[in-house]
């Protein structure tokens, strides 16, 4: 088994059922993925739990020596190029043995354009 786990990351919301829809995913990426990964956890930028710095924490208990964050957001604003990279480096100063990784954050993807066009043809 890989020592790496993967978080996705994203914004948070007061709306419980937004957060819960980020739970979901999470889930279903966990079921996908099967064992390529140590652990497949959550976590929210702001205003919902748990926060990226606490999930991390959770990442190092469960083992892990590798955390990839894959932020779920769509653009890259302030949050995927200054928020983000900001609370991953107060991990990695607390954590300089493990290594952070920030992944393409995923409105960059080439397949976007696809998951687009195949929702307005299910219409």
């Amino acid at each position: 088994m890989s020592a790496t786990s993967l978080l996705i990351v994203a914004h948070g919301s007061r709306r419980p059922q937004s957060n819960t829809e980020v739970k979901q995913l999470t889930q279903i990426i966990r079921e996908k993925a099967c064992s390529k990964y140590l652990s497949i956890s959550h976590a929210f930028l702001e205003l919902a739990d748990p926060s990226i710095s606490d999930a991390i924490d959770q990442c190092v208990e469960q083992g892990a020596k590798e955390v990839l964050l894959l932020p779920y957001f769509l653009s890259a604003g302030r949050h995927v190029q200054q928020d983000i990279p900001e609370e991953v480096a107060k991990k990695q100063a607390q954590y300089p043995q493990l290594k952070i990784q920030i992944a393409t954050y995923l409105g960059a993807s080439d397949a976007i354009a696809d998951i687009m066009l195949s929702l307005v043809e299910k219409t």
